[in-house]
């Protein structure tokens, strides 16, 4: 048995009392979904200005009443410092996923990505240090390594910032170091790459590319390609994600003030998860016969990212279950029976 299943079978005998911020975004309601149905007790905050309250009602309708009992929202916001205090009472293990998201909107306004991911984050960090929680985990991201061309990218190279997005996340990185330091309030920040999975935002303008294209697929609209189509990503599917923030709330405290990569530790092209995509869509009844559309890239976007996944393997034991195009399957069935939400 796998270190993250037994950890799962641990937390379920000895439930913890645990705070998503972000709850009732993409991936804060599918952490959500999993911890109570590991019988875990779950405070939620979220001010629903990306997050969705029909993401915490799915959760409810996949639960049941009987685990969603054990679960308290509280609608409020990150930058008030007495609502971060709130949340944070008796609990056990800080999950931080709370930010707003989205390169091209930081750079279109930095100051709303500033109060969220800046001043938000240390609301958060501030208020669990205070109220002594067993852990702090915060959801960093792998716009952190900016310009630096190596691949894969290791935790401890990175390069200069490439939006006002990237710099919110580093100086995330940043304040956790000098807490460590000055207050002994170790950390740990998971560098995502390009996450995906059920209840990802297919509409507006700063919609993830995955959930965007599903949607432009099922209506038979055209899919936009920024770039010649061979800029890739380690996508990475919500379940590993899922494990690792689970894996590292409950990790020992010589592997806490720490970041690590949460991805596949691969790539794939975007020509070829269209492919994936509509072979997906296309055995699901499905038949998407448009070609895609190609426009030149986005500022601020790095044109290849792949994760060494090393570090996490070898401290947090991390065993990233379920591949690209198998977490594709898996997404493409929930996206076509929520049609009406997408």
């Amino acid at each position: 048995m796998s270190h993250y299943l037994n950890t799962l079978k641990s937390l379920r005998k000895k439930p913890k009392k645990w705070l998503i911020t972000g709850v009732a975004g993409f991936i804060g309601s599918n952490i959500l979904e999993v911890l109570l149905k590991e019988n875990q007790f779950v405070v939620g905050l979220d001010n629903f200005s990306t997050g969705h309250k029909e993401n915490l009602l799915n959760v409810k309708n996949l639960v049941g009443d009987d685990l969603w009992k054990n679960f308290c929202f509280i609608e409020g916001n990150i930058f008030d410092f007495d609502t971060c205090k709130e949340c944070c009472t008796g609990i056990d293990y800080v999950l931080h996923q709370a930010a707003l998201g989205s390169v091209p909107r930081s750079i279109e306004d930095p100051i709303a990505t500033n109060l969220s991911n800046i001043t938000g984050f240390l609301n958060m960090l501030t208020a669990s240090r205070d109220e002594s929680v067993k852990s702090f985990t915060y959801a960093a991201s792998s716009s952190t390594y900016g310009d630096h061309p190596a691949l894969p990218k290791v935790e401890n190279r990175i390069g200069k910032p490439l939006s006002p997005y990237a710099v919110t996340k580093y100086v995330n990185e940043l304040y956790s170091e000098v807490f460590a330091m000055h207050y002994s309030f170790k950390s740990i920040g998971l560098r995502y790459f390009n996450v995906f999975g059920k209840r990802q935002d297919p509409n507006g303008s700063y919609a993830a590319v995955i959930p965007k294209w599903i949607a432009s697929m099922i209506n038979d609209q055209e899919v936009t390609i920024y770039g010649d189509g061979k800029n890739s990503r380690d996508f990475c599917y919500v379940d590993n994600v899922i494990q690792m923030n689970i894996l590292s709330a409950t990790s020992r405290d010589e592997d806490r003030n720490e970041v690590y990569n949460v991805a596949l530790g691969d790539t794939t092209s975007l020509l070829e998860l269209f492919t994936y995509l509509k072979n997906s869509l296309k055995a699901c009844g499905v038949d998407y016969t448009k070609d895609p559309v190609f426009k030149d890239f986005r500022a601020g976007d790095v044109r290849y990212s792949q994760a060494n996944i090393n570090k996490a393997i070898e401290k947090l034991s991390y065993d990233p279950m379920t591949r690209v195009e198998k977490g594709i399957e898996k997404i493409v069935p929930w996206y076509l029976e929520n049609f009406d939400r997408v």
